[in-house]
């Protein structure tokens, strides 16, 4: 069996030639019309294929580079591949479609054509894994371009290898940490490569948000200075798949203007979709059986009808008990040898363990694999029948990405599992909403006063700063920035002007690409002494506490010593049944207003914030019931960070005591907080973790019953900003969760929440109905985007 990804191509292979129709039509049958009449299938549907727009090779491409193209079989391209061709030559591009609607070849075309053409020409590719980066490598090596001398440069490139790629290599494939580290800081080594460069390309650009992407942004930017001082102005290629706002990212990454490219000219292969609900198991409390063993089901009868199958689950510890329960399924119906062929895939495991799991994978030896989102990328796996999705993955971006790996080219089944949370449960209600629900916004900050400051040193340690170029680059508030790391004795004033680094470190290997602090807690196995990983400081009372369970690469630990002094924290193994979650207070104090503006009734605010935080104590619970079964108090040191936040005020014809009795209004504003930062991710690419929030009936400074979300980053990246510029649908979308769940007093899937700092106590269902239903009154009659069903048009 050949690997590949046929819709790069104007021709493709059709269902009947390819012979798919009975293993998708068999799967469907035995494995997803039983879920019918227990009600268990809650929504099936079909997505029909649709027919490609082809477009011819252009004219002027390099003879040796469409030779080798006819080569390989491909000899034409689809309409927005032929788009991207023509954009380049007027603008940086975005490209932004589907799963496996030949992106790579839209982006490969010009570079390769421009290393055929000028031997001297050089160019980027930036991932963000390292498994893409081989997995584009081979692509590029199979077309067998005399012209092109590629080389992967990151990490595990062995040191005697890099001056040769330095010297030779005219395509280079790494990844931003290793031009943050590797690169940058050494451009002179790199000076004939930066001053040939030509193209960077940016593939999977949505992956780049939040804390990583506002990193990312500023790597960018050093990218760029660092090429203009070499003489070269680069055009950039982003590569992207469907989000709400492409052209808004790749200028927030780049800092240039972009052409936008979104009409995907690929055919679109037949799809059927099927939304599935675990029955439940108790009535009263709602609680439903185990996603993990519903999944575990459904994957097991679908490799036994033959369909090659991969699921998806957040957790890595998820990963490995689906896997194992798949396993023991097959086994027990008679089948050790299907259960044989079955594998898990997460982080943890070697390159070396991947690459053998990926050519598995795509030569068949693999039917089913079981992965987090670490395959939700472009790697190359061969042709799937089945993706299921176990429990929603954050974002409807996500969950497309997932589902477009099967049926790649023939129809396919894509099935999502949905867990307890109020998300996955709203979404059972309403699933024709939820698949035609618009898709996300990725959200960075490249500004966030930490991250910049901390690239501005490593700016400064590269070439001195100042002058048009770097405002250009940085944006008018760099300087003021590097005056406060004047005074750190980080840099120092130039004689003349600018500004330049005071010691010979580099600041860059101090930056982690993935935090939004320089200070880290390392995680540290007692016994043996190894190191686990790390978290940032500002986390660390939360999450590895004395008495904490950690969970790390599918397994469990224990806290038993938490130092802030030393850095460290020691864990030991761990097997008991239960689970730990924190107990906090938190303060918040408002620095600055930025934006204001009435709405639902409402005064709503924009702005700065300092937030407070101190862990008081844990609860342990069980896995199984989630119930608490003790509870021990702590007295950690307080956490204090600077970030953004909105937050509104509540007028007393709303919440006064007519309306609600003091401690009926208290769990009406926290119930209501955690509903609306549960629904967060509908609007912004994030994750309920990523957000903070504080409700109270008197916040010292308002005066009045207030109800703040911030970002839980210090410095903030975006997501509460986001929520105030989508309030009202943000308050719609939160009505309906709480208003539509069929528990009395309120449940994990609409008013709990798993990382409330109170352990959910004070929460009224009921009046955050009410509360919300008056500000959905107080709005205009024809509100723009107030609810799901005016989103969804």
């Amino acid at each position: 069996m050949q690997c590949g990804s046929p819709r790069r191509f104007a021709t493709v292979p059709t269902v009947g030639e390819r012979g798919w129709g009975s293993a998708v039509d068999l799967a469907w049958t035995t494995a997803i019309e039983s879920g019918r009449s227990d009600g268990r299938l809650v929504h099936d549907s079909r997505s029909p294929a649709g027919p490609a727009d082809p477009a011819p090779l252009p004219a002027e491409l390099a003879a040796a580079v469409a030779e080798r193209l006819a080569t390989n079989g491909i000899t034409s391209l689809y309409s927005h591949q032929a788009a991207v061709w023509q954009a380049l030559a007027r603008n940086h591009v975005v490209i932004a479609s589907a799963t496996a609607s030949g992106k790579s070849l839209a982006f490969n075309l010009p570079v390769l054509d421009a290393l055929a053409r000028r031997p001297r020409a050089r160019a980027l590719y930036l991932y963000p894994t390292k498994a893409l980066a081989q997995d584009q490598a081979k692509a590029i090596l199979k077309l067998r371009l005399r012209a092109v001398r590629l080389a992967i440069y990151d990490g595990d490139t062995p040191r005697e290898e890099r001056p040769l790629i330095r010297r030779d290599s005219n395509l280079i494939l790494s990844n931003p940490d290793m031009v943050n580290i590797g690169l940058l800081p050494h451009h002179k080594r790199w000076g004939d490569f930066f001053a040939r460069l030509e193209y960077v390309v940016i593939d999977e650009a949505h992956v780049y948000r939040g804390v990583f992407g506002s990193h990312v942004a500023n790597v960018l930017r050093r990218l760029r200075r660092i090429a203009s001082a070499y003489g070269a102005e680069p055009r950039f290629i982003c590569a992207s798949a469907t989000i709400a706002n492409p052209r808004q990212l790749a200028e927030a990454l780049v800092g240039v203007p972009f052409e936008l490219i979104d009409r995907d000219g690929a055919p679109q292969p037949g799809r059927r979709i099927a939304i599935w609900n675990p029955p439940l198991v108790d009535r009263d409390s709602e609680a439903r059986r185990s996603v993990l063993t519903e999944t575990a089901d459904l994957v097991a009868s679908l490799v036994r009808s033959g369909a090659r199958t991969i699921c998806f689950m957040k957790s890595r510890k998820g990963v490995e008990m689906i896997n194992s329960h798949i396993r023991e399924r097959l086994t027990a119906s008679g089948h050790p040898d299907l259960a044989a062929r079955i594998s898990p895939y997460r982080a943890g495991y070697t390159a070396q363990q991947r690459r053998a799991l990926e050519a598995d994978l795509c030569s068949g030896k693999i039917l089913a694999v079981v992965a987090t989102n670490a395959l939700e990328l472009g790697i190359d796996i061969g042709d799937l029948d089945a993706a299921v999705c176990s429990t929603f993955p954050g974002t409807v971006a996500s969950l497309r990405q997932m589902w477009g790996r099967a049926g790649r080219t023939g129809e396919g089944i894509a099935v999502f599992i949905a867990g307890e949370d109020g998300l996955d449960q709203f979404f059972c209600r309403h699933p024709e909403e939820f698949l035609k629900r618009p898709v996300e916004a990725a959200i960075l900050d490249p500004g966030n006063e930490r991250i910049q400051s901390a690239h501005l040193a490593a700016a400064a340690s590269e070439l001195p700063l100042g002058g048009a170029r770097d405002d250009a680059v940085f944006g008018g508030r760099w300087e003021d920035r590097a005056e406060v790391l004047v005074g750190r004795g980080i840099l120092a004033r130039r004689r003349g002007g600018g500004f330049v680094i005071r010691s010979a470190a580099n600041p860059a290997a101090e930056i982690s690409l993935r935090s939004a602090s320089s200070s880290v807690i390392a995680i540290v196995l007692e016994e043996e002494g190894e190191l686990l990983g790390t978290v940032e400081a500002e986390r660390a009372a939360a999450t590895v506490h004395p008495g904490a369970v950690y969970l790390h690469l599918g397994r469990s630990y224990e806290v038993s010593r938490l130092d802030f002094e030393s850095g460290c924290a020691m864990v030991k193994p761990f097997d008991g049944d239960w689970y730990t979650q924190p107990r906090s207070d938190t303060e918040i104090y408002i620095e600055r207003t930025e934006a204001q503006r009435s709405v639902l009734g409402i005064e709503l605010c924009f702005g700065e914030v300092a937030v407070s935080d101190q862990v008081i104590g844990f609860q342990r619970k069980r896995f199984g019931d989630h119930e608490a079964f003790d509870y021990v108090s702590l007295q950690m040191p307080e956490q204090n960070f600077l970030t953004q936040a909105l937050w509104y005020l509540l007028p007393e014809s709303m919440v006064g005591p007519a309306q609600f009795p003091a401690a009926v209004m208290l769990g009406a504003l926290h119930a209501s907080e955690h509903c609306q930062i549960a629904v967060l991710p509908l609007i912004a690419m994030c994750d309920r973790w990523d957000v903070g929030g504080l409700s109270t009936n008197l916040h010292f400074q308002t005066g009045r019953p207030t109800i703040f979300i911030y970002d839980g980053y210090p410095g903030g990246v975006g997501i509460a900003r986001r929520g105030f510029e989508m309030f009202e649908r943000l308050v719609g979308d939160a009505a309906r969760l709480v208003g539509e769940c069929r528990c009395e007093d309120g449940c994990p899937s609409c008013v709990q929440s798993p990382k409330c700092g109170n352990l959910n106590d004070h929460l009224h269902k009921r009046a955050a109905i009410e509360l919300m239903g008056r500000m959905l009154a107080a709005a205009p009659a024809d509100p723009p985007s107030a609810s799901l069903t005016a989103t969804a048009r």
